[in-house]
This record gives C-alpha cells, sequence and structure tokens, in this order.
C-alpha cells in the first residue's frame, strides 16, 4: 500500500473523530470508549499494513 494512502486515510480516521468528538453530543463514557476503539483498530491496521502483525500475535513470552 503507498505511504500516502496511508497518510489519506489517518487524516480522514481523525477529522471524522473530530467531527464526532466536537459535534456529536454524547457521554464522555461514550466517547471515551469510541476513542479507544478507534485507536485500537487503527493501530492493528497499521501493524498489518506494515508487516508487523505476526510478530506481534507470535511473540512468545518467557
Amino acid at each position: 500500500m503507498p505511504l500516502i494512502t496511508i497518510v489519506i486515510t489517518l487524516i480522514v480516521i481523525g477529522v471524522v473523530l473530530w467531527l464526532i468528538n466536537s459535534f456529536i453530543p454524547m457521554a464522555s463514557s461514550i466517547k471515551t470508549l469510541l476513542n479507544v476503539v478507534v485507536v485500537v483498530c487503527t493501530s492493528v491496521w497499521l501493524l498489518q499494513v506494515f508487516g508487523l502483525w505476526g510478530r506481534v500475535t507470535s511473540y512468545k513470552f518467557h
């Protein structure tokens, strides 16, 4: 995946999350949960894009 596509996707995710947080009224606990879910999903997606997800899931604790 080209780097520009990744950057544009991250910008779109950030803007959508900002719009939701700024203009949609909801309880702060729901906003916090939504932010955490979006950050975790975005982090997993980035790890998959860069091919690091396999290393994370196959890590063995000693």
